[in-house]
């Protein structure tokens, strides 16, 4: 999905590797490479590697939020990098703030279990499947999300994912879309 300020969020999983400890320093993939998310999107390795220099050349992090709402900050990414398998990330969720609480309590319960990157497109193509291929991306933030899109990025310690989970995430991403149109006015 994509606002008026060109900002697209991609929704992914935690994933297998996510950790919660010390009560809310959390870990994973917020990313994934090679793997198709509910648009068809494909991130393509490397694609956050000139972001992320970028960022350290500045002395700048990317900002960890919740649900992708700019005025709710709740934590911060120690650690934002690119691996093997996608962009992975480690940070700390903050329980100085309401938000911070909430999301920390709901992530330890298994009620949120999804990450979702907001970035710009800067490099793109298509593939003869009609994928976008997203070769580099500007990486502005990673949220805590209800509703994750890349489905393979799941949490495997909390159970299979029931069949009925996908639409509603699809539905979840519409309802996002619709919200952010009502706001633009």
């Amino acid at each position: 999905m994509q606002g008026d300020s060109g900002l697209e969020c991609k929704f992914a999983g935690f994933g297998t590797g996510l950790n919660i400890s010390d009560g809310a320093v959390i870990e994973g993939h917020a990313s994934l490479f090679g793997v198709p998310d509910q648009s068809g999107d494909v991130v393509q390795r490397g694609a956050y590697g000139a972001s992320l220099a970028a960022l350290a050349a500045q002395g700048r992090k990317v900002r960890m939020l919740w649900q992708h709402d700019p005025l709710q900050p709740i934590g911060v990414w120690d650690e934002v990098r690119e691996d093997g398998r996608g962009l992975w990330v480690r940070g700390r969720i903050l329980a100085a703030t309401q938000a911070g609480r909430e999301a920390a309590a709901l992530v330890a319960a298994g009620a949120i279990d999804g990450l979702s990157i907001g970035y710009r497109t800067l490099r793109a193509t298509r593939n003869e499947k009609g994928q976008r291929l997203l070769a580099e991306l500007e990486l502005w933030e990673v949220s805590l999300v209800t509703f994750p899109m890349l489905r393979s990025a799941r949490v495997a310690a909390k159970g299979q994912e029931s069949e009925g989970k996908g639409a509603l995430r699809e539905l979840a991403v519409l309802f996002d879309e619709a919200r952010q149109a009502l706001a633009r006015g």
